[in-house]
Order: C-alpha cells, then sequence, then structure tokens
C-alpha cells in the first residue's frame, strides 16, 4: 500500500536538503546553491550541486540527481519506504501505522544489527572468560590495555562449533537469523555452524554506532589468518572503514590509512585517533568518498614489504581522486606502524607522520627502482616514465617542482626535464582535444539521456517538454493554464509520466517538488529528471514560454503523425505495385 501524499509532502517540507547532504557532504554556498564533492562517485573537484529553492541535487560528473528522499536511498542503499522511515526519524514523524505493520528490508536490517550487537557482547564477554583465556593472552602479548580492549569492544569466539547458536537462541535468535547476518555457515549436508571459533573478534562499528559486521583473527595454524563476515543487508567491505566510528571525532583534518586491526588499534592506543583501516579488501572508490566526508589529508601508513607498496600505489589515485592531499609513511628499521611505536615510541612515531612524504616523490621514487640509472637508455626511460606522471599535475609550479626533482635524480638539467613535462602534457592535451572534438561533432547526442532506455525519438518535442516540466515546478499556478495539455501528448514517455504526475499533485494541492517522485520513478529515472530540473529556466514570460511549450509539443505531434501517414501511404503504394506487378507476370 503506497505511503499517503500528504504524509510524503509534510516529510519533504520539514526536511532541508542542505540541511540533510551537509550531514555526509562538505558543502560550499556559491550565489544561491551550495557545491561540494560527490559522494556517489571520486572526484577531486567539487561538481555536486544542491539547489535550495527547488530542494534537489544533481551531480554534473557521474549523474545521479533528485531529492531528499533519493538521496538517502542512493547513500544508505535503502529502498523507497526504508529511506522514507529514516527521514520520518530524522524529522520526528511516526511513520503511518499500515506502512510499520509488515516485515520488510527494513525490519531485517534491524534485525541483523540486533543479532549483531548481542553477538558482539557475548563475544566482549568470553574474552574476560576461561574459554577467552587464550586470545585476552596474545592481545595483552600485543601490548593492548584493558582499556583499549573495552574501548574498541574486542572479544573472542571459543573454540566451539555452536557457541553463538546456543548463546542467541536464548534471546530467541534460531539458526537461520545468524545465517542471515552472517555469522553462522550451512555446509553441503545443511548442517549449520557457527562461523568464527577460536578467534578474537574485532567488531566493524559504522559511523552511527551500529555493530555490523566482524573481523577474527585465528589462535592456531588454521587458515584464513584474519576472517571477515560477509556481505549482508547491513555490511559491504567496500564501503565501510574499520575504526571510523572513533576516528571522525578526532580534532584533525589528517586521516592515517594502515593495512590492519592491529596497526589501527595500536596507534589509537598511542594517542593517533584518527587512524582507520580498510576491511580486508584493498581501498576502493566507495571507501575514498567516505574519509573525504571527514578528512582533507590522508596518510598511508601500509607496511613496508612488496605487497604494502603495491597496495599504497593503488590507493594513490584513489584517494586523491577522492579530493584528499596524499602522503605516504615511510618507515625505517620496522614493518609496520605498531612494530615501529613499539620500538622507537609514541613520539618518534609522531614526527615520522608530520615528515611523511608527499606522494608525488614517493611514487617518484617508485619508478625509480624500477631502472639503473648508470645505463644511459634506462635513465632516459626513466625521465619518460617520469614526465608523464608529472604531466598529470594541475599546477605548472607543482609541475616545475617535481621535474627538478627527477631531474636531480637522473642528473640532467631542469630545463631538460621541464621540456620533456611539457611534451607529455601537449600529447595528454592534444588526446583530451580530440576527445572532445568527437563529441562536439554530434550536439545532439549531448541533449539526449545517459541511459539508453530513456533516449529521445525528437529531440525538438523533448527539449519542450523539459521546458514545460521546469515551469510548473517553478511556478504551479500555471498548472490550471495547460491547455488541456496531458504527458500522452509528450514524444518522451518519462518526461510525459513525468508532467501527469506534477499536474496532478498540482492540483490536488500538494507540492510539485522532485523529491515527492521518488516511489513513482526507478533511480535512473529520476537522476535524468534532475538533470532536467537543474537546467535554467526563466519564471519572468513564465505565459508566454508555456504558450511556446506547447504549441512546439503539439505541432511536433502533428509533424510526427503525417510523416507517419505518409509512411503508411507509401508502404500502401508499394504494395500495390507488387500485387500489380505479380498480376502482369501470370499473365505472360
Amino acid at each position: 500500500m503506497p505511503l499517503p501524499d500528504h504524509f510524503l509532502d509534510e516529510l519533504i517540507s520539514r526536511t532541508d536538503i542542505v540541511d540533510l547532504v551537509s550531514e555526509s557532504v562538505r558543502l560550499t554556498k556559491k550565489g544561491n546553491s551550495y557545491w561540494g564533492c560527490c559522494p556517489f562517485h571520486s572526484e577531486k573537484t567539487p561538481s555536486f550541486h544542491v539547489v535550495p529553492d527547488r530542494q534537489m541535487y544533481k551531480c554534473f560528473g557521474c549523474g545521479k540527481g533528485g531529492g531528499a528522499i533519493n538521496f538517502v536511498m542512493e547513500l544508505e542503499n535503502l529502498p523507497f519506504k526504508d529511506a522514507v522511515a529514516l527521514l520520518a526519524q530524522r524529522a520526528g514523524m511516526p511513520m503511518p501505522e499500515f506502512a510499520r505493520s509488515g516485515p520488510g528490508a527494513r525490519e531485517r536490517r534491524e534485525k541483523i544489527l540486533e543479532i549483531n550487537r548481542q553477538a558482539a557482547r557475548a563475544f566482549h564477554r568470553w574474552l574476560n572468560a576461561p574459554e577467552g583465556a587464550q586470545g585476552l593472552c596474545y592481545l595483552q602479548r600485543r601490548g593492548l590495555s584493558r582499556r583499549t580492549l573495552t574501548s574498541f569492544g574486542l572479544g573472542f569466539a571459543p573454540n566451539r562449533w555452536d557457541s553463538l547458536i546456543a548463546e542467541l537462541s536464548t534471546q530467541g535468535y534460531d539458526k537461520r537469523d545468524l545465517l542471515d547476518a552472517g555469522l553462522a555457515v550451512s555446509n553441503k549436508d545443511g548442517r549449520i555452524y557457527d562461523r568464527f571459533r577460536n578467534r578474537v573478534m574485532f567488531p566493524i562499528i559504522d559511523v552511527r554506532g551500529n555493530v555490523i559486521g566482524f573481523g577474527g583473527r585465528v589462535m592456531d595454524d588454521s587458515t584464513p589468518k584474519y576472517l571477515n563476515s560477509p556481505d549482508t543487508p547491513v555490511y559491504n567491505k567496500s564501503r565501510n572503514v574499520f575504526a571510523l566510528n572513533i576516528a571522525k571525532n578526532a580534532k584533525t583534518e589528517r586521516v592515517i590509512l594502515t593495512e590492519g586491526y592491529m596497526d589501527t588499534i595500536s596507534l589509537h592506543q598511542a594517542g593517533f585517533s584518527s587512524a582507520v583501516a580498510s576491511l580486508g579488501t584493498s581501498l576502493t572508490e566507495e571507501h575514498g568518498q567516505l574519509l573525504a566526508r571527514y578528512y582533507k589529508e590522508a596518510v598511508i601508513a601500509y607496511d613496508g614489504d612488496g605487497a604494502g607498496v603495491k597496495a599504497a600505489q593503488r590507493a594513490i589515485p584513489i584517494l586523491e581522486k577522492a579530493g584528499l592531499t596524499v602522503k605516504v609513511l615511510r618507515m625505517q628499521g620496522a614493518k609496520d606502524p605498531d612494530e615501529f611505536i613499539k620500538a622507537y615510541g609514541r613520539d618518534a612515531f609522531a614526527r615520522l607522520l608530520d615528515q611523511s612524504e608527499n606522494q608525488v616523490d614517493y611514487r617518484l621514487a617508485q619508478i625509480q627502482k624500477k631502472y639503473n640509472l648508470t645505463d644511459d637508455s634506462q635513465r632516459i626511460a626513466f625521465l619518460q616514465e617520469a614526465a608523464q606522471l608529472i604531466s598529470t599535475l594541475h599546477s605548472a609550479v607543482e609541475r616545475e617542482i617535481y621535474g627538478g626533482h627527477a631531474a636531480q635524480t637522473a642528473g640532467v638539467t631542469p630545463d631538460t626535464m621541464k621540456l620533456e613535462v611539457e611534451r607529455a602534457l601537449k600529447g595528454r592535451v592534444r588526446k583530451a582535444k580530440k576527445q572532445q572534438e568527437r563529441r562536439n561533432l554530434a550536439p545532439a547526442s549531448q541533449l539526449q539521456p545517459k541511459v539508453r532506455g530513456l533516449r529521445y525519438d525528437n529531440i525538438r518535442s523533448a527539449r519542450a517538454e523539459e521546458g514545460l516540466l521546469r515551469l510548473l515546478m517553478l511556478d504551479p499556478g500555471l498548472a490550471g493554464s495547460m491547455d488541456g495539455i496531458t504527458g500522452s501528448e509528450f514524444s518522451s514517455p518519462l518526461l510525459g509520466r513525468a508532467f501527469d504526475s506534477l499536474h496532478s499533485r498540482i492540483l490536488e494541492g500538494l507540492s510539485p517538488r522532485l523529491a515527492a517522485l521518488a516511489e513513482e520513478f526507478s533511480g535512473e529515472e529520476m537522476d535524468h529528471l534532475a538533470q532536467v530540473a537543474a537546467q535554467p529556466e526563466s519564471a519572468a514570460n513564465s505565459g508566454q514560454s508555456l504558450r511556446d511549450y506547447i504549441s512546439v509539443i503539439r505541432s511536433e505531434r502533428l509533424r510526427q503523425s503525417g510523416a507517419e501517414q505518409n509512411d503508411d501511404f507509401l508502404l500502401a503504394a508499394q504494395k500495390k505495385y507488387q500485387q500489380k506487378k505479380a498480376y502482369m507476370e501470370e499473365k505472360k
């Protein structure tokens, strides 16, 4: 059963899009709107636009757009009603009774979160009980204090097949519930048993304080050494970061990125409270976007071995694309931050952190390792590869400085290196220019929706249909002056549906804001409607504009209809000719 329109209308009016988006995106006011880096894709230059007058957002980079409900659906990966419920809770509005009656995705999420919370409590209790002695000994041997164990909620999974199943069954949860939460597994015979056994447990907590999953380190030689929760309705390892729930409160704009749980926890215990770790996977664009919501700078503090260097190389462009300034920590005499602090102390690590290397110098050093600079041919290859890297830098000052660093390394003059960088830059610019020229040769394609299934059959009519939609949202008073036009006359089915929906809402005294369409239209459709709504439209002479748009729509419809009739006539004439020809052949 759909939610009442009056309820959605009030919810939308109570939800300010700028306040909502500001909770997860750093916005800067420019004129009458706000800009920030998009939370849905990685970018360095802000292309995410929030328009308070229209209560909508639009990203001109990835194309996402819509109103408050769509924003929550996209950000939290929630279905429509669950996103509405979250906004209603935020606005202090009770959901309609019928909307809360049936079990659904939201109820399933809440159940899994509660199961995880109870599991975390059980694991923590077992750590301090006789069955957790081995785990507690390991953590204390690693130098963690009782306070740290409590702060991070660390625990222990006993070396039994059904410890957690038995524990949570007393609270009314069955084996299937634990399977759903990723806390149990089923073998090929259908037997269900605990996923985590004989492991030190690290609860994974999101920025709202919910336990969404677990990581476990085994106490024997079993594999894998570290085991993480599988993806569930509340947990996705590519979208969450360990310890961010604590690190986001640190009074710093610099995040320290480590490779694992223990490095992160050790850094927090030493007073570096902005340390985080990715969760058993390489850093993803989603991780970068998440960190960019809270920090301006990232220091990569990965292990110094080959795997750590490769991981750092992969992480640098991801973090930069998300808009973070990136530095890299190079440790001497220790393989990771935990070992370094134990060997040299907190102050030494703080000094190392302040001296962390700029990512460009770090990447140049990694390129240098590939070549023998005493050999002229390899020296040339080093300079050419370094020039390609330096040519990607946006600032001429940066290109000159780092070009000088590479020149000094290879023993050539800065002027020589500058020429090589300029050559690489010209090649890059030339390639970009050719791509833009190809796009400019097809201007009509620029007006088409990005999604192929939404493409327009008649560009001229669709542009007028877009204008009519914008006028309706800008000036609802025009709804009574539509000269009887309906969406069925539109060339674009999507725009026609949107027009009918908005027009109907206005006639019923409801808001014509884009956010109100979130339930009726898919995410891709809403992205395009936001693109339409974001285009400039003047309400100064709206009456004449409205008449012009309707005239174009109807004249194009008439022209198209005439063309179709003409096509039918030609087909009929061709068929008659073929019949006559066949008759004449028979007579012969």
